[in-house]
C-alpha cells in the first residue's frame, strides 16, 4: 500500500475516508495527493491520485458520483448509473451534495478549506456526502441533505455524522454578513459560534463546523451521532489544502463514503 494519509470517523461504519495532500504523484504546486481534475494538474496524475485514494478506502473509484459544486444547496438522490471517471466531463453543475441507498456506488465532495460532511444511516441503508462551505450551510443544505435521506427511508435519529477537516473559528475570518446568516439560519440559536476579531476592528472568527453540527441537532440528529474530527486545514497548509492559505494555485480535497 502507498504511503497514503487519510482520516476516518470513528462513527462512520461503511468505508468513508477525508484525504490529506498526503500520499500521491503530483508535483510543483500540486504535490502530492491532489484530487481536483480542474486545477491545472496532469490527469494522469489526478488519476493514480485517486486510484491511491480509493484503494485507501476500500472503494473502487475508476468510477464514483461528483460533479461541479457552486456553494449551493442542491442535493441530489444519485446511483450507479450517475458515476463517471474523475477524467470524464462533469454531467451536471450546481450539486453539492449527494444522498444513495445503492451499494457500491462512493459519493464524493471537494475541499480546500469548507467544511465537508458524510452522513450514514447503518439501518435503513442511505449515505450522503455535503460540501457546506458558509454560502452552503446558510441556504440549509444539511435540511435538504437529511431531508432526501429521509426520503430514502433513513430515520433522523438514527442518522450518523462526521464533520470533516475544514477551516475552523481560528483561522476563518470573516465580514459580519457571515454571523448575520447564520443568526438567521439557526433562528437565534448562534451562542458561541462567532466572535468579534480582537486583531482586526469590525470582523469576525466564526465556527463554521460549529454551526454545521448546530445545525444538525436542529434538524432531529443526536448529539452522540455527530462526529467532528477538530482539524483546522489552514492550520497545516503541510496536511491540508487552503483556499485561505494557498489561494487558487493548489490541489485539492476529496471526501468519500461509500455503502
Amino acid at each position: 500500500m502507498e504511503d497514503i494519509e487519510i482520516l476516518r470517523s470513528d462513527l462512520i461504519t461503511c468505508r468513508h475516508g477525508f484525504s490529506t495532500r498526503l500520499g500521491g504523484v503530483s508535483g510543483g504546486i500540486f504535490e502530492s495527493l491532489n484530487l481536483g481534475a480542474n486545477r491545472g494538474d496532469p490527469i494522469e496524475n489526478v488519476l493514480e491520485n485517486w486510484r491511491r485514494f480509493g484503494a485507501a478506502v476500500g472503494a473502487d473509484t475508476a468510477r464514483f458520483v461528483h460533479g461541479r459544486q457552486v456553494h449551493g444547496a442542491e442535493v441530489r438522490v444519485v446511483g450507479r448509473t450517475d458515476a463517471h471517471s474523475i477524467s470524464d466531463p462533469t454531467p451536471w453543475e450546481g450539486a453539492d451534495g449527494y444522498v444513495t441507498a445503492e451499494p457500491d456506488v462512493p459519493l464524493a465532495v471537494f475541499t480546500a478549506d469548507c467544511t465537508p460532511l458524510l452522513m450514514q444511516d447503518p439501518t435503513a441503508g442511505v449515505i450522503a456526502a455535503v460540501h457546506c462551505g458558509w454560502r452552503s450551510t446558510v441556504a440549509d443544505i444539511e435540511k435538504n441533505a437529511v431531508a432526501a435521506m429521509v426520503g430514502l427511508g433513513a430515520r433522523r435519529s438514527d442518522i450518523w455524522a462526521a464533520i470533516g477537516p475544514g477551516i475552523r473559528r481560528c483561522c476563518f475570518q470573516t465580514g459580519p454578513e457571515v454571523p448575520a446568516a447564520i443568526d438567521a439560519l439557526l433562528g437565534g440559536d448562534s451562542a458561541g459560534l462567532y466572535g468579534p476579531d480582537e486583531d482586526a476592528p469590525g470582523k469576525f472568527r466564526v465556527d463554521l463546523p460549529g454551526a454545521v453540527r448546530r445545525r444538525l441537532l436542529q434538524l432531529g440528529l443526536r448529539e452522540e451521532n455527530i462526529d467532528e474530527l477538530g482539524v483546522c486545514t489552514m492550520c497545516h497548509p503541510d496536511r491540508f489544502w487552503s483556499h485561505r492559505a494557498m489561494g487558487a494555485a493548489r490541489g485539492s480535497q476529496a471526501n468519500l463514503i461509500v455503502l
